[in-house]
Formats: structure tokens, sequence, C-alpha cells
């Protein structure tokens, strides 16, 4: 009886799968294996803590018979499919630097034993590389990019295989974690459906307010690949929103992802590295206490702070406020993005490599966006706008409870703004506007 192996990283998933639909239709029975790379999961982090709170999900779907193994995944894949007589390994085609490296040389190893490692699908409805501009190159504007992407298109969700049979092997079992709530297939799927019944038609209007819960909450389980994009795009052109400036506006959301991706792919250096050279020389500081004070939401700005402990929390941050909260540190506290991204990434449930330091890059003005120099958010004002009865502030900033409405986004206008303890602001934002544009200005000049 021929057994196939299907090797799980961003794909935690049953419905939608193309590397699990061409496994079962390659063997008589699918052995789905999981490796813990230590390189990956030694390190305590929310993402960790889904990651394993979804692996428990997804043995649950599949009557326990997930296979979880310890080690170097070049070693752990061929061990496991010479265990069972397994010719060729199935996997979703990976995409980040590290995940091709990795990938590489599982398929050197693979072959090397006689055997293949087949790449069927990626985590993306179209996949990074696919798209480029006439001239053969890749695109670095996102409108561009998205009118290529929507003209492309992509296919509808893969089908279930029929009658899919489990092989078995020895696991090692998935280590102890917290119950993280929503994680797992089943838990992505109901938020999402109740999502799109409740608040796609509203999502233009709404998805910039951190003090109403009214974003899909999809980041995680898009990072996981427990739910893929393309169940999410056929879902929204099935629902009967699908013409509201809502379903518009999350497909262009959808987009953005698959941009960084894409900009990621052929710019691998982008990961830690300014994509384009222009601000090369610009000064950065490198100050600790400004630093840890953001990273603490201490900095005296309400809208910043209350970002920031969210961060610390809850593992996830609205978007909107991401980028409040990285306009600050790299405008306002003059220090380089890749400080921020590390730490987001450090505490971020939905951290993924593309799409974060891509953001801190678009916000940096050293990434995608063809001119952002002048772009420096004022914290107080993002925070009347967004946040406009003050409900974000005070739900995250207990120190200024006692002040009603916009008063929570200026403690410094009211006589008992600092009663509670809430800091005194760390920097004056004005002055580090006028030496933010400063610094831009010398570095655009060289």
């Amino acid at each position: 009886m021929a057994v196939t192996v299907v090797w799980l990283r961003r794909d935690l998933r049953m419905r939608d799968h193309p590397a699990l639909t061409e496994a079962a239709h390659a063997g008589d029975t699918v052995l789905p294996l999981f490796v813990l790379d230590p390189q990956l999961i030694d390190v305590a982090t929310p993402r960790r803590d889904h990651l394993l709170a979804s692996l428990r999900a997804l043995d649950d779907a599949m009557d326990g018979r997930l296979v979880v193994r310890r080690g170097r995944p070049e070693e752990v894949v061929a061990a496991v499919a010479e265990e069972v007589g397994a010719e060729g390994v199935h996997v979703s085609a990976e995409t980040t630097p590290y995940g091709r490296r990795r990938d590489e040389r599982v398929r050197q190893r693979l072959e090397r034993d006689g055997r293949s490692l087949v790449a069927t699908g990626t985590p993306y409805a179209v996949g990074p590389g696919t798209l480029t501009k006439p001239d053969g190159t890749a695109y670095q504007v996102f409108t561009p990019f998205s009118k290529a992407w929507r003209t492309h298109g992509w296919p509808g969700p893969a089908p279930m295989p029929r009658g899919l049979r489990w092989a078995r092997a020895d696991s090692e079992g998935i280590p102890d974690g917290p119950e993280v709530d929503g994680a797992g297939e089943e838990s992505a799927r109901r938020r999402w459906k109740r999502w799109l019944d409740d608040h796609l038609g509203g999502y233009d209007g709404e998805r910039d307010r951190p003090d109403l819960d009214s974003t899909s909450r999809m980041s995680a389980p898009l990072k996981y690949g427990e739910l893929h994009p393309r169940t999410l795009l056929a879902d929204i052109a099935a629902h009967e929103g699908a013409r509201s400036k809502g379903a518009k506006t999350y497909t262009d959301e959808l987009c953005w992802r698959e941009f960084y991706a894409d900009v990621l792919w052929h710019h691998p250096e982008s990961a830690w590295h300014d994509l384009k050279p222009a601000l090369s020389s610009m000064t950065y500081s490198r100050a600790r206490k400004p630093l840890e004070a953001w990273q603490r939401g201490q900095t005296g700005f309400p809208m910043v702070d209350a970002g920031m402990r969210q961060l610390l929390a809850e593992g996830w941050m609205h978007n909107r406020v991401r980028m409040i909260t990285a306009s600050f540190l790299v405008k306002d506290l003059h220090i380089w993005w890749p400080e921020g991204a590390r730490h987001f990434l450090a505490h971020l449930r939905d951290g993924d490599v593309a799409s974060n330091n891509h953001g801190w890059q678009w916000v940096a003005g050293t990434g995608t966006d063809a001119a952002p120099y002048f772009r420096v958010f004022n914290p107080v004002t993002q925070g009347m706008k967004f946040d406009p009865d003050g409900d974000y502030v005070r739900r995250w900033v207990p120190e200024l409870r006692h002040l009603a409405g916009r008063a929570a986004h200026e403690p410094w206008a009211h006589d008992e703004g600092y009663a509670h303890g809430y800091p005194e602001r760390i920097v004056d934002h004005k002055a580090e506007r006028e030496e933010a544009l400063r610094r831009y200005e010398a570095a655009r000049r060289g």
C-alpha cells in the first residue's frame, strides 16, 4: 500500500489544501507530519502559543493522526519518509527566505535518498514571483501590482480529497501550551462567517476604528494557514455584500499581504534591510530609554501607549494603531525601523516577516511607498480621529479612565490628567516632527 507524506508548515487546515489533495491522489494513505524546528519553536512567544494551539486543533480534526517530530527538518523529514516507505513528500511551496533555504536542504536530502519533494500551491491566492511588470521586472508600487493581481485572478478553493485515509507513525506529541482563543481551522471559519455577515458591508468605514471590534482578525488564521486567502476571496465573491465598498476595501487588504510577500520573494534582503537605498545615509538614534518606554507603553502619548499595551496583553494590535506606533518610533524617536519590527515579531500572534517588516518600511519611508518622507503621524490627532470617544485609550491605559471622552487623548490639558500616575510626554511631537523632516531631507540630498 503506497504511503505519501504531507509535511505541514503554514497550512494547518483540512479544507482548500492543494498539497493535501495532491498527496491523497498520489498514494493510498497519507501521513501528516509537522516538524518542530528548534530554530522556530524554542522561543516562548505568542506565535509559538498560537502555533501549538492550532496544531492541537488540527490533530483533533485528523483523529489524532498528526505526527509531530522535533529536529532539523532535513533530518526529520527524510527519516519519516524512510520509515513509511514514501516516495514523495508533499508541501505547500514556501516563499520566505528562511523557508526557501530550508526546503532546498530538505529537497537535496530526499533526492539523495531517491525521494522527491513535491510543492503544490502556496499560502497566497497568487504565488509570490508570479506577477511581473511588462518589462519582466518586479512590482514595487502597490496600485499597479493590485491591478495585475486582480486581472490575473486565482482558482477557486481546492476540493477536499475523497476517501482520505491516514497512515500511522510514532509521534512525539505536541508540546504543552496555553489555550488560545480562536486558534484552529474551525474556530477561524466560525469567526470569518460571523464577520462576513456582520461587518463586510461596513468595513470601509469602520476598519480604522480601534475602539470598535469590527475587523475580521483573520491575520493570525492566514499566518498559520488555518484558512487560505483563496477561501476568503471566494466567500466574499459569493456574499450578498460582494459589490459593497467594504468588500473591495477588504480585498485590497488581502492584496497588500500578497504584494508584500511578492516584494520579499524578489528582494529577500529587504526582510531586515532598507528596500530602497535613498535613505541609506539617514541618521538614527541608539538611545535605549526612549525605545524601552515605547516598548512598555510609557511614552506619555495615550494612543501610542494604548497600542503598545494591547500588543503586550493580547499579542495583537489594530492595524491603524500599528501605523501610529511605528511612526512614533521612527519619526518621533528617530529609531531605525528594524528595532520596532523585531519587537512586533516577538509579541504578535500574527507576526509575519513579509507583512510586518514591509509595513514598517512603508512607515519609515524606506520601502515601497514612492514619496513618504513628509508623512509623520501626529499621535494625538490620529487618536482623536480614530478613537473619537477615547474608549480605546481608556481600555488599555487605566491611568486615564477618569478622563471622559476625547479628554483621554490630552491628559496634559486637564488639571487632573496626571492624577493616577500616567507618565508625561517623553518628547515634543512638533519639535521631533521638524527634526524628522530635517533628517529626511539631509538623507535625500546624500
